[in-house]
């Protein structure tokens, strides 16, 4: 007996000391994520993705690293069931040595990289974050990835059925030059109106993209005692008083720092060039991440709170985008230039499509209704999201305040009339209330 017990000592020592050293796990921090997002945020950016296809590269991802975290979540549940035609994805193999917070952030990546063009700025990152999780555990990663790569497959056969391909070969958007309430190409690039056929995108979550259409426009019209020309002297008026202030006046400050037009003509002479920056969708992921560091969420927490945001944004794309195209109607600085002043230009410049309503309207409405039911309302934080673009943080006491704040800044732009804006707004927050009913948040 006595030599039994010593027999089970010195194989209990072997397995600690002489066989190796314990198994180490391979650790992941929210700030991982964080780092995917920002690289795929600064890619858009280079790549000059619309703001709706924008919107759709942030959600895919989203889904496949929350899916992944969902199986063994305790506080969040799959979105099978809640999100359009999403099926469960593949079950992980219980005898392989499987880390979920690993497997979320590979399929991140990887199908963040199959939703860009510049695929080799995200493998830069991807390759050295790689390269360290293998020296930590080789195979904690090698059968992490092998079935991070399932699902991705899994997410991107999904994905590639949501019509957006589709869309890619349908007609171009013809501009109507007889009827003068009609939206027209606007300088300088005179571009031609994007994304014309986005409301037959796939929602994650509406019913249909005409779920919360907005009450209509003014009717246009020139008669001075019309609410329309009543909107469309708002818009002049407020510009040429904010004009006069300067450019270090609050209203400038608000229009720029809510600018987020991804691709900016500049001319210069003969020269033509773009200045590119965020979207607006992308500006509220860059607030998403400011309020899951400012609480110190967890791995879970930080991607329930992109993905359910992403997804929002997404669907107020499709949402906005229905109307656009079925209103048509044209922008304040052609009427402007048209019919009171040639010389006039709007302080931003005026986005390629429709007036009505506000991207930025309903966007923020929608997002702003998600962040402060995941995160509280009277959230106060700091928005640093515009820094890398020279304009300096602003402050806000909630979601919705920033939210108002963006709406209004189409205004002071002189780029949307008054009820692209509150309605815009009203049409945003009514779909965020649903996004968060339909997502029991």
């Amino acid at each position: 007996m006595k030599h039994l017990k010593n027999s089970i000592y010195l194989f209990i020592i072997c397995l600690v000391v002489s066989c190796g050293k314990p198994e180490v796990h391979i650790e992941i921090s929210p700030e991982v994520f964080h780092s995917s997002v920002d690289k795929v945020m600064e890619i858009q950016i280079h790549d000059i993705f619309s703001p709706p296809v924008a919107s759709r590269i942030f959600a895919y991802p989203n889904i496949a690293a929350y899916e992944i975290l969902a199986q063994k979540s305790s506080k969040f549940k799959s979105l099978v069931g809640t999100v359009k035609h999403l099926k469960s994805i593949p079950k992980m193999d219980i005898e392989k040595n499987i880390n979920l917070e690993l497997a979320a952030i590979i399929a991140h990546m990887e199908v963040s990289k199959s939703l860009i063009f510049s695929e080799e700025k995200l493998e830069t990152l991807q390759d050295s974050l790689y390269q360290e999780w293998q020296s930590v555990n080789e195979n904690e990663f090698n059968d992490t990835k092998a079935y991070a790569l399932n699902v991705v497959s899994y997410i991107i056969d999904w994905m590639k059925k949501d019509n957006y391909n589709q869309t890619r070969t349908m007609p171009k958007f013809t501009v109507d030059t007889d009827d003068p309430s009609r939206w027209q190409p606007t300088p300088p690039s005179y571009m031609e109106g994007i994304e014309p056929h986005w409301s037959k995108i796939r929602p994650f979550l509406l019913d249909s993209a005409s779920q919360f259409k907005p009450v209509r426009h003014p009717e246009f019209s020139l008669d001075k005692n019309s609410k329309f020309y009543e909107e469309l002297m708002e818009v002049y008026n407020v510009s040429k008083e904010i004009t006069e202030k300067g450019d270090k006046s609050e209203e400038i400050q608000i229009a720029k720092f809510w600018d987020c037009n991804p691709f900016v003509s500049v001319t210069r002479g003969h020269f033509m060039f773009a200045t590119k920056k965020i979207s607006p969708g992308a500006h509220w992921i860059g607030i998403t991440k400011i309020a899951s560091r400012k609480t110190n969420a967890n791995v879970e927490e930080t991607v329930n709170a992109y993905t359910k945001t992403s997804m929002a944004i997404a669907d107020a794309f499709i949402s906005c985008w229905d109307e656009k195209y079925r209103s048509n109607l044209i922008r304040p600085e052609t009427v402007i230039n048209q019919n009171l002043d040639p010389d006039w230009l709007p302080i931003l410049q005026t986005p390629p499509f429709p007036e009505y309503t506000s991207g930025h309207s309903v966007v923020s409405g929608a997002a702003s209704v998600v962040l402060t039911e995941i995160f509280g309302d009277n959230f106060y934080f700091k928005d640093d999201t515009e820094i890398p673009f020279g304009i300096p943080v602003r402050n806000f006491k909630s979601f919705y305040d920033a939210s108002t704040e963006a709406a209004l800044s189409r205004l002071y732009g002189g780029i949307h009339y008054r009820a692209a804006i509150d309605n815009g707004l009203d049409q945003g927050k009514k779909l965020g209330h649903f996004v968060v009913e339909k997502l029991n948040l």
